[in-house]
This record gives structure tokens, sequence and C-alpha cells, in this order.
């Protein structure tokens, strides 16, 4: 293996991640009788298969996994030194890798607008998901940080919160509870319901939530993103809970109120994780310590009719009851 190189070992993981050597090929911009001649290079090395080809598919062998891990752990060192010097000459560049869930979407990409406007030679990529697929992705690694509602407890990971994340009941604006007071709870489980997807972060903690009250939710549809809820609760299928970050910037104009009702906003949390003993990079470290600064950088994300003193998510001219409550975050 000493004998092994660099390039071979970004060749095999680029077909160990791309499923193919064609695409791996194209990726690093090789020939395909380049690529496999330097597998069979490796393999040689190595002294075990590396892949196992059934029909069109390529699969890793015991032995290809092993060296998939160490090739990991060895670009990550390699990326973490070029870090290491670029902070040694007073520079922060490097990659960041964020991954976090569909509702994250909604500010997500005003902070990483923000940090990288500090730090204008750090390349980012962002990865938006559901919760089940994030947390697949955490317990592989795969991203160095992530952000999320609630994390479970049966992954052993660092998590800390940053940001309020509060849910709100929302439904259409001619609705007959638009303009009630203190709504009960009861009251709102009579309601036709417009849930989240099975899995989804937003959806177990209002289930919870009404489960410690002793009511259950009259789910009528289950979709799969906030804009679908958004569009359905305008249509008049049902009211829905969601994060009042999901209105802050794009509420449909006029068409939706947020009811007045006991208990809410359920205040929750919104937190970035990375698992335990992952040694964070120094562009990740920034990011983090940017982040716990997030209220401070949020607090002009209100929402976007409060300068003129009427919101379209209530249909009187009150102040808004979004951007006096947000504001605050």
């Amino acid at each position: 293996m000493r004998h092994s190189t660099l390039r071979q070992l970004e060749i095999f993981e680029s077909i160990a991640r791309l499923g193919s050597f064609t695409r791996a090929a194209e990726e690093l911009f090789l020939t395909q009788p380049t690529v496999s001649m330097q597998i069979k290079k490796l393999t040689d090395e190595v002294g075990l298969p590396l892949f196992d080809q059934i029909g069109k598919k390529i699969y890793l062998t015991d032995a290809g996994r092993e060296l998939h891990q160490t090739c990991l752990s060895v670009f990550e060192h390699f990326s973490h030194f070029e870090m290491t010097v670029a902070d040694m000459k007073g520079l922060k560049t490097g990659k960041l890798k964020l991954a976090v869930v569909t509702t994250a979407k909604y500010f997500a990409p005003r902070l990483l607008g923000m940090f990288c406007r500090q730090y204008p030679g750090v390349d980012v990529s962002l990865k938006v998901t559901n919760r089940e697929l994030l947390l697949e992705r955490l317990i592989n690694n795969q991203d160095d940080l992530y952000i999320l509602g609630q994390p479970p407890k049966e992954i052993d990971m660092v998590a800390q919160a940053f940001l309020e994340n509060p849910l709100v009941v929302l439904a259409p604006i001619d609705h007959p509870l638009a303009n009630k007071k203190k709504i009960t709870l009861k009251r709102i489980a009579e309601e036709p319901f417009l849930s989240r997807e099975l899995g989804s972060g937003t959806r177990i903690a209002i289930e919870r939530f009404f489960a410690g009250q002793g009511l259950q939710l009259n789910t009528r549809i289950e979709l799969g993103s906030n804009e679908a809820i958004k569009q359905a609760v305008i249509g008049g299928l049902g009211i829905s809970i969601l994060s009042r970050h999901t209105l802050a910037l794009d509420a449909p104009l006029g068409q939706l109120a947020v009811l007045d009702v006991q208990h809410f906003p359920i205040n929750r949390q919104w937190y970035y994780a990375y698992l335990s003993g992952k040694k964070v990079s120094i562009v990740a470290e920034a990011f983090l310590s940017y982040l716990r600064q997030a209220p401070e950088y949020l607090t002009d994300l209100t929402c976007h009719h409060a300068e003129v003193g009427h919101c379209p998510l209530l249909h009187e001219n009150k102040s808004c009851a979004i951007s006096k409550k947000i504001s605050s975050v």
C-alpha cells in the first residue's frame, strides 16, 4: 500500500461513491482505460478484490469498504492540513458541507450568505433533505455539520441549540376561527388537520404536544412539504401547524391567518449537530462560532410587510404578530 498513490485513492473513492467506472472517469477527466489500469494496480497492491460486479452494478467488497473508509480519512486529514496552513496565513479557506432539514431552508441560505461574505475563500455546499435522510447522512458522517430540530437521543452526537423555532397554527384567511381569541386546543383538535409526512420533526413535535394534552389531531391529509401544506390550507382543506420561519419570507399574500390558540406558539429550537468524537474542521469551527451569534444576525428576519403596519397574514389592520415575535429571536 505504501506504493499506492493519492491519485489511485482518488480514483477508487470516486468509483465507490458513484458506483461506476465510466462516471468516475468523467468526473476526474480521465479515460476509462486509465481508470481501469489504476484500479488494477491498486488492487494488486492490496492483494484482494476491491469491487464485485453483478450484472451492470458495482459493489464494494469487504476490503473495498475498509479502503473506502481509509480514503475518506486520508482526504479529510489533507483537507484539514490545507485549512490549518491557510489559518496560519491569516486566511479562512476550505470547504464547508452543510446538511439541513427542509424547514431550515427558509433561513439557512441567508446564514450561509452572510458567513460567505465574511469568509469569501470558503466554498459551501448545502444539502436540503427530510429528517430521516439527514439523520442517515449524519450517522454516515457525510457532511461537516447538520441543522435540525430536536436531535434524537439514540444517536451519539454533539448538539447545541442556537435559534428559536416557534410553531404556529395556520388557517385560511376566511376560516371561522380566524377572528377568535384564545382558541382551545380541544377546538383545534376537532378541525381537519394537514400533517407533514411520517418522520418529519415538526410532525413529531406536534403529535407529542397534543398527546401530552390528552388530545389527538383529526389528520385529514399527509403532505411532504411546507409549501404543499400552505397551499392546501389556502385551498380550504384544513388547518395546520408549521414553523414560523416558513412564513417570514414567502407567505402567500393575504391568504393565511395565524390563529390565536392557547399554549401557542410551541417553542422549539434549531440545533447544529455533528457526530461525537468528530474532529471539526477549522472552517466548520468558524461557522459554529458564527451560528452562536445567529440571533443577532437574524433580528431583521421579520414579516416583509411589517414596515407598513399591515401583515397579509392577518385580515385586519393590526400589527403583525409574526413580526413582533420573530424580532425577539
